[in-house]
């Protein structure tokens, strides 16, 4: 089968959708430690970890645990975090590409999108979380604001790389701008 190369732009966007989606999933993380979304007691089983429970997989495999430093980091909750967040992350970054209104508010509308789609509306329906009204604000807190700032740091980290790669500006900036 012949391989067909994707267009430049499209592998630049991938790339850097890439880096940016693992360096915004540690910055989700850290928002996470001020702001925990969750009560104690919700994340003993975390929605990562209860989603794979839903898809099949066994509690001792899906709480599996690496220890750094002599503690417990649950693994397969970590893959589910990062792998989405590259996947949103690469989806930004080559929509991007050809229809730059996605970056609305540098990014943040796109984070909000995504945080009602998964929290408000695809992970209720599944029983993965509570139904919105029975999670306590704290959650909705947390989860609303993380994701707008997991987003902006996407949008900021494909801005920088994205030009650096490139020597171009966005897409939708001209050439001859002042702003190059």
């Amino acid at each position: 089968m012949k391989n067909i190369p994707l267009h430049p732009k499209k592998n630049v966007a991938l790339l850097v959708g890439s880096i940016s989606g693992i360096i915004s999933g540690f910055i989700k993380f850290g928002w996470e430690v001020p702001f925990p979304p969750r009560t104690p007691e919700r994340d003993l089983t975390n929605p990562p970890q209860q989603l794979l429970e839903q898809l099949g997989m066994s509690h001792d495999l899906s709480h599996l645990m690496y220890y750094f430093n002599e503690n417990p980091r649950p693994i397969m909750s970590f893959l589910i975090h990062f792998t989405f967040s590259i996947v949103c992350a690469m989806i930004y970054c080559v929509v991007a590409e050809y229809h730059p209104k996605i970056k609305v508010g540098q990014g943040t509308v796109y984070g909000i999108v995504i945080y009602i789609l998964f929290h408000i509306i695809i992970m209720p329906i599944l029983g993965t979380v509570p139904a919105p009204w029975n999670q306590p604000f704290a959650e909705h807190f947390s989860e609303f604001f993380g994701h707008a700032f997991w987003t902006w740091v996407i949008e900021i980290t494909r801005r920088d790389l994205r030009n650096r790669i490139t020597k171009e500006p966005d897409s939708e900036i001209p050439v001859f701008s002042p702003f190059r």
